[in-house]
């Protein structure tokens, strides 16, 4: 069902360079002593959430943070590895502000908005202050200048880095900015409270409804506006790099209250990570995108050489990126390295167990660089990757297959933020707004802290212009009916006392979601995953077996999210069925050059495909994107 169309009436015109200075300008400010009146609940305390909350309180505003892990700092931003970028051009090899948002547009495949995109450019440099001034130990040149190296997607240097901790390290520089804040009185920390349902009370996001996951307590949370800092849904596949506990929940649920879900198929399955060992397994471990830098990527030349890649001469090996895209080689995108991973594995040239895996050699560079130095720069992978298969790396080359890792789509938000409910901002991976069809590598931590640290907290200010806004009481029918929907799906849920676990409902949605809606998408295959995703979902409905407990629950903590998860499953699905085209991570098979690649069609499918919540089929509200400063062109990387 089509809807009417939508707009971004808060993005700026004029010079694509000034117009987030000129937004700052123009939005209203509050004065410190109404900051002080004001409550923001910000959920999520990943390095968008933690940044976000520890700028709010330091700004004044009273500031409640919530997160389901037991401490912020278990957020899964401290899992990011490679490094996070910025336009700083210390290398002085050609980059900018205008290079950083050109790659990032293209990265994207032409599908995300030139003014979001042009400000996170802009942004960025103002991140690495931030984060040296808190610290943040970035890795260093001999000489005590901070070091760059590159990543897909871009023939500059401009990523910064620490090892390859740099998730852990920037999430703990947020994380004490955040505890500064605490211990100041300016936040209220609550961690183990998962939110279940978004409060929306006339007309205006005011509140969350949480549960306490220590004593399964359920209650109302008020303020006068909320922020989601929530993170993706890659966790809907069952198999990825997210954590275990990673969910669309809190999302999901703003959405069924009226918040528009954009570009919900637009996934980037990442190509270096460690391989499946079996159907045993629950996770999949991240190889950092940084190893591309050095390592090369090879198969047999041959169909089914079992050899051992030691007894495979020079001659007979196929570096396939180097071969396809000379340019780029082994750094062009995600999404292309992963395709062309799948495409040798195919063609029965893979390696490993089930022929599902393709080497990352670093033979080259240790002979070039020496071990030590291949050591500094990657010591703490190799050893990671050394304990999970117990193979060392600097001796045999690294086994690598693709994995969901980011979501590109999210809740649809304006230039400020704001999703399509008043009060309701969202940041981070948890929105849409930056990554088009696919995210370059460094830039997930990039949106991450610019959102938190520099744009919400001057955006916010001109929606909280308008507040103090009237007191809201336990007892609004809004507030009560919120908490009562909350209760009773609990309740559904205890009740079922069926004879399957959560996670083997959870397993079988995420075979025929990688199956149908993964690396590869055709019309006959998403509408067999969207009547298996319904069969399945009736199935669980009736057949899930949940332990009765009124305390700590973890079964019906995953219960919950799961059921969420088959609904955004099947608004994934019938959004890639409806965009026939292909780009960036959204790859139809119908829909590709005579050499493979993905075959954009900007005539019919240039729009931000944004859907609302009817409770039956979704209505799909477009909104066109413009291009004034890059002009869309078939992507190349050769």
């Amino acid at each position: 069902m089509i809807g009417s169309p939508i707009e971004d009436t808060r993005a700026p015109d004029g010079p694509i360079e000034t117009r987030w200075d000129r937004r700052r300008f123009e939005a209203r400010l509050v004065n410190p002593a109404n900051r002080r009146r004001l409550t923001v609940i910000v959920v999520g305390t990943g390095l968008a959430g933690a940044s976000a909350a520890a700028t709010l309180g330091e700004a004044g505003y009273r500031v409640r943070s919530y997160c389901y892990q037991d401490s912020p700092r278990r957020a899964h931003s401290i899992a990011a590895q490679g490094g996070i970028n910025a336009a700083k051009n210390y290398r002085n090899d050609g980059d900018s502000v205008h290079r950083l948002f050109y790659d990032t547009v293209k990265g994207g495949d032409f599908r995300s908005r030139e003014s979001n995109v042009h400000r996170l450019a802009q942004v960025s440099v103002e991140i690495i202050d931030q984060c040296v001034a808190q610290g943040v130990p970035f890795a260093r040149e001999y000489g005590g200048l901070l070091d760059n190296r590159s990543f897909g997607g871009a023939q500059v240097s401009r990523t910064f880095y620490a090892r390859g901790q740099t998730g852990q390290q920037l999430l703990l520089g947020a994380y004490q900015a955040l505890a500064r804040q605490v211990a100041a009185g300016t936040v209220e920390a609550f961690t183990r409270h998962e939110m279940l349902d978004l409060v929306v009370a006339d007309g205006r996001a005011r509140g969350i409804v949480v549960r306490d996951l220590v004593t399964g307590e359920v209650t109302t949370e008020l303020a006068d506006a909320v922020v989601l800092a929530t993170g993706g849904y890659g966790n809907v596949f069952f198999l990825s790099t997210n954590a275990k506990g990673c969910n669309v929940t809190a999302t999901w649920r703003a959405h069924r209250r009226g918040a528009l879900f954009a570009n919900p198929c637009f996934t980037q399955i990442h190509p270096t990570c460690i391989p499946q060992s079996g159907p045993h397994q629950s996770k999949l471990t991240l190889m950092s995108e940084s190893l591309r830098n050095d390592g090369r990527v090879w198969v047999p030349a041959r169909a089914g050489d079992g050899r051992p890649p030691g007894d495979i001469p020079e001659g007979e090996r196929d570096y396939y990126l180097e071969r396809m895209y000379p340019s780029f080689g082994n750094l062009v995108p995600r999404d292309i390295a992963s395709r062309a991973a799948k495409n040798v594995c195919d063609e029965g040239r893979g390696v490993g167990p089930g022929g599902l895996g393709v080497y990352l050699d670093f033979a080259d560079a240790i002979a070039r660089l020496g071990r030590p130095a291949v050591e500094e720069r990657y010591g703490n992978l190799f050893e990671m990757y050394q304990r999970i298969t117990g193979e060392d790396p600097y001796e045999v080359p690294m086994r690598i297959y693709p994995a969901v890792h980011y979501t590109m789509g999210g809740l649809w938000v304006d230039y400020d933020l704001r999703s399509t409910i008043p009060g309701l901002f969202v940041i981070g991976e948890a929105n849409f707004s930056d990554h088009g069809a696919n995210r370059l590598g460094a830039s997930a931590l990039m949106q991450g802290l610019a959102d938190g640290y520099f744009v919400l907290p001057n955006t916010i200010n001109d929606y909280l212009a308008d507040g103090p806004f009237p007191a809201l009481s336990p007892s609004h029918p809004d507030v009560r009916s919120a908490l009562s929907d909350v209760t009773d799906r609990v309740a559904r849920l205890l009740a079922v006392d069926g004879d399957r676990t959560v996670d083997s409902f959870h397993r079988e949605l995420g075979r025929i979601m990688w199956d149908h809606c993964g690396m590869e998408r055709t019309d006959a295959g998403l509408r067999k995953a969207i009547e298996e995703i319904r069969a399945l979902r009736q199935r669980f409905w009736t057949r899930v077996r949940v332990p009765s407990s009124a305390g700590l629950n973890q079964s019906l903590e995953r219960a919950g999210r799961v059921a969420d998860f088959f609904e955004l499953a099947e608004l994934m699905c019938l959004d890639a069925l409806h965009r026939t085209e292909s780009c960036g991570g959204h790859f139809r098979a119908e829909s590709q050059t005579p050499d493979g690649e993905a075959l954009r069609d900007d005539a019919r499918f240039a729009y931000v495909a944004a859907w609302e919540w009817t409770g039956a089929t979704p209505v799909l509200h477009r909104e066109a994107l413009t291009f004034d400063y890059v002009t869309p062109s078939q992507r190349s990387y050769k």
